[in-house]
């Protein structure tokens, strides 16, 4: 097996090579240099196919001959983490990185490949490059990198997955960021296609937008499951804390929104060329910034591989994408520049153009707090970070002025709006917010937060101006065609997807920041020592310590506890947070201690509800219980030297004492967590009361499912993309008469 992933991947990196020159080869019309380059393309994504499937199948089969398997796999390890397992690994990244490519190159030729004759060979010459860049990373960077380096001989027993990555969402999210990272390739790879040949209309556009919208979606997932991930498991209490690796993932996407609304510019109006071209450069060079920051270890980071061999050559990428398309784009301004301008203030233009400007300076505030240190260390010798309530203090205001113009922007015609109708769209939301910001200021202590209060009032009106205009949608589909409203509604929507899928997602997304809003400003958050029997009051709520848990298992130990919460004296949940120790990656059957010395990880207790989320996580207090470990740990090790004594050198006869000598083990293991149970010492609970925060969570879910909408081809679009190639093609025909 590992035979076939090594051939099959160094063939993959011949296709890859020869996919790109033969498409320079037919750059100048000659459409079977340009067929075969497309044909490699589709054998270079069967090659990859290949290499995965050999690796998956290597997981399930617990091949510990496979170094990549050794080392993140175990024979103890669940089915489904067994599968997901690959990624977790610097190989395996790697691999699902290339093999997302070829998927996405192959689909988007295949679906271009009647149109775009003078863009699409540089285009997948482009998508080739850096298809065979990271193929050529898995065979050339060293064993961290490849996926087929060999054990010889095998270990019986592998490392195991690093327990924190053991949650679902974990184990999906990196393939989502990844899939977002690779998918911006293919917007970026025929905007420098358009760049070379000089066709800067907005038809490269119209044949990529679908995948920037992939792009958008994928990474809004990752980025979802990711902030998930780090509310219910790692046990601080938080979604987003500013990491590294976190603004990583932000940074593409925050330029991709804005991308995704500046083409629109460019295909109403003509303009914003030079703008576009730029942007998806500016998104597709973060990506690899993000691929990079995970595997260089430049910047500390829990998500980060940590020191690899594969960083600088990835950082060397990113400087050719940037400097190249960058003297390139220069080498073009006066096919970029557009003899429009934009004719209002009050225009949908205009607000898209504010609107991008705001995001550029969101992502240029985060990329400065994240690379800071090394800002630093260059001008000072010495590195300094750059904490939450930095990052708070300047990303704030600017999401607030983004919730704003959310609303704004759909309420706009493209062009100029009169005064009549700006007065006619806006009076109903402007109500609506203000009647809004006058409640939430008299009946909580919104005011004392004024930040927070003004960014209710802007998603406020947004919510009323979106509302507004589904509303007007469906009410004249209504009366055009009879029925319900709802009916009128899906009707309306399904006709123009694009547009109120994107009215959906913005709908989403002022959800969203309401609820990070509520609960990062509103919060109620205490650290509590109990002992069982004992109670705590926090936020209104009365806390008990019911009793403590134990489980035990051959991986882990879990110390938990059983929380009693009441509300004015009635049940209100009952809850059980537990913190999880793990042996050390590697030690199946080490020393009872060994426990302690490994990873541990936290699984809340907690109630979710529309208006708050009660949360909990448990620190035990394990003093007395690592002291009994040591104590055990020496019993067993004076019974194991007995048994070596009796045999003697008998190799044989060791064997055989050997499950006895795990069954005393794990007895003495056992007794060891049960004394904490049996004596239990006081814990230390953290505790907090969020308001709202599950709104965030529903928003995002609301902005995936209008990408979706916007995603899905409207109804008799490609007939009518036909019908309209068709009447061109007629038109540029002689007459006969």
């Amino acid at each position: 097996m590992i035979e076939l992933g090594r051939a099959a991947l160094a063939l993959a990196l011949l296709t890859a090579l020869y996919a790109g020159a033969a498409a320079l080869a037919g750059r100048n019309g000659d459409r079977r240099w340009v067929d075969s380059s497309r044909r490699a393309v589709y054998a270079l994504c069967a090659l990859l196919t290949v290499c995965v499937l050999v690796v998956e199948l290597a997981f399930l089969r617990d091949d510990f001959s496979f170094r990549l398997v050794a080392d993140h796999s175990s024979t103890t390890t669940p089915t489904f983490y067994k599968l997901t397992a690959m990624w977790s690994s610097q190989a395996g990244s790697l691999l699902l990185w290339a093999w997302v490519l070829s998927i996405a190159s192959s689909a988007v030729l295949f679906a271009t490949r009647n149109r775009h004759r003078e863009i699409a060979p540089y285009a997948t010459a482009v998508l080739m490059g850096i298809g065979a860049f990271f193929v050529g990373l898995m065979l050339f960077a060293g064993s961290d990198a490849f996926p087929f380096a060999a054990l010889s001989p095998a270990p019986a027993e592998g490392v195991g997955l690093n327990p924190l990555l053991r949650h679902p969402s974990m184990m999906i999210h990196p393939p989502m960021l990844y899939s977002g990272y690779v998918f911006f390739t293919i917007p970026f790879a025929f905007a420098i296609g358009a760049l070379v040949t000089r066709r800067l209309d907005a038809s490269w556009i119209r044949s990529t937008r679908r995948f920037a919208l992939i792009a958008w979606t994928f990474l809004s997932i990752g980025v979802l499951l990711g902030a998930r991930w780090s509310y219910t498991e790692l046990g601080w209490g938080g979604y987003w804390a500013w990491d590294p690796v976190e603004n990583a993932s932000l940074m593409p996407w925050l330029l991709g929104t804005a991308f995704l609304h500046s083409i629109m510019v460019q295909e109403k109006r003509g303009m914003l060329k030079a703008w576009n071209v730029s942007l998806i450069v500016a998104t597709f060079s973060l990506a690899l910034l993000g691929t990079f920051l995970v595997r260089s270890g430049v910047l500390q980071s829990i998500h980060a591989f940590g020191d690899s061999t594969v960083g600088a050559p990835i950082l060397a990428l990113i400087a050719v994408v940037v400097f190249g398309s960058t003297l390139l784009i220069i080498s073009r301004l006066d096919d970029l520049r557009s003899t429009k301008r934009i004719d209002s203030l009050a225009s949908r233009e205009a607000v898209f153009l504010v609107n991008n400007l705001l995001l550029v300076a969101l992502c240029a505030v985060i990329f400065w707090g994240t690379f800071f240190p090394l800002i630093a260390e260059l001008f000072t010798g010495e590195r300094a970070s750059l904490a939450a309530p930095w990052f708070d203090r300047y990303t704030t205001p600017i999401a607030i002025l983004l919730v704003l113009f959310t609303g704004i922007g759909p309420l706009l015609a493209w062009r100029r709006l009169s005064w009549a109708s700006a007065r006619h769209i806006f009076l109903v939301p402007a109500a609506i917010a203000l009647t809004v910001g006058v409640l939430a200021f008299a009946l909580s202590d919104a005011g004392e937060r004024p930040l927070a209060l003004l960014l209710f009032v802007f998603a406020s009106f947004s919510l009323a101006a979106l509302g507004g205009e589904f509303w007007r949608g469906a009410s004249a589909r209504r009366a055009l065609s009879g029925g319900s409203l709802p009916a009128a509604l899906v009707a309306v929507a399904s006709r123009n997807r694009r547009r109120y899928g994107g009215y959906i997602v913005h709908v989403g997304i002022a959800l969203v920041l309401v609820g990070i809003a509520a609960s990062s400003s509103f919060q109620t958050n205490r650290d509590i020592s109990l002992r069982p029997g004992q109670s705590a009051q926090v936020g209104g709520y009365d806390v008990t310590y019911e009793r403590p848990t134990v489980d035990v298992s051959n991986e882990r130990i879990a110390f938990g506890a059983v929380l009693d919460v009441r509300r004015d004296g009635r049940n209100f949940a009952v809850l059980g947070p537990t913190r999880n120790y793990f042996r050390p990656s590697g030690q199946a059957d080490g020393p009872i201690r060994s426990f302690f010395n490994g990873e541990a990880t936290s699984e809340v207790g907690m109630k979710a509800g529309l208006s708050k989320d009660f949360w909990t996580a448990i620190q035990p207090n394990l003093t007395r219980v690592n002291r009994e470990a040591t104590i055990a740990q020496r019993s067993f090790r004076r019974v194991a030297e007995r048994v070596a004594d009796r045999v003697g050198g008998d190799t044989a006869a060791m064997r055989r004492a050997a499950p006895g000598l795990l069954a005393l083990q794990a007895s003495f293991i056992r007794q060891v967590a049960q004394s904490y149970a049996e004596d239990p010492p006081p814990a230390t609970f953290r505790v907090i009361v969020n308001p709202m925060v599950t709104w965030m969570w529903i928003g995002a879910l609301i902005a995936l499912a209008g990408a979706l909408i916007a995603i899905w081809p409207t109804p008799g679009a490609g007939r009518r993309a036909l019908a309209a190639a068709y009447k061109a093609r007629l038109g540029q025909q002689p007459s006969r008469a």
